[in-house]
């Protein structure tokens, strides 16, 4: 899968005036999980306020109990700490780990930067074992790239 065709893709739906902003999310994770078949999950999850926590503002796929992740906690809270990209290939060798489902074994979590601030992050859940390249990270990484555009 060529994830480079998807960006126009992106583009079009962030773009989109007739859409608000959890609208153009949602969008964006459906097309993302229909269209990627190892997405199996994709959500955006932003920090709740002033509080040292992540709430989920959009997603497609399963329903989801973790709509609150602590700082800290789990790959995405630890992103939220560490600013930096986590490409989890294996989910169960990860101590920190929080399950979503029995059926994710990988995870790839993408901070979302606001003019140098980690506001967020993109998260997609994997129900095949170890299938995230470089060429996601470089696409999830455009992505929120295009989402910190809107939100300014």
């Amino acid at each position: 899968m060529n994830l480079s065709s998807l960006k126009p893709h992106v583009e079009n739906i962030l773009l989109e005036a007739q859409l608000n902003i959890d609208d153009k999310l949602t969008t964006v994770c459906e097309l993302l999980q229909s269209t990627v078949p190892y997405y199996d999950w994709v959500g955006f999850y932003f920090r709740n306020g002033d509080k040292e926590e992540l709430k989920l503002k959009a997603f497609a796929g399963e329903p989801t109990d973790h709509t609150i992740i602590p700082f800290g906690k789990g790959i995405c809270g630890q992103v939220a700490v560490s600013n930096q990209n986590f490409v989890v290939p294996d989910v169960k060798a990860q101590d920190n780990y929080i399950a979503c489902s029995i059926y994710v074994k990988a995870e790839i979590v993408i901070p979302l930067f606001v003019d140098g601030v980690n506001v967020g992050q993109i998260d997609i859940d994997s129900h095949t074992a170890d299938p995230f390249s470089e060429e996601d990270v470089t696409f999830l990484e455009f992505v929120n790239k295009k989402v910190a555009e809107i939100m300014k």
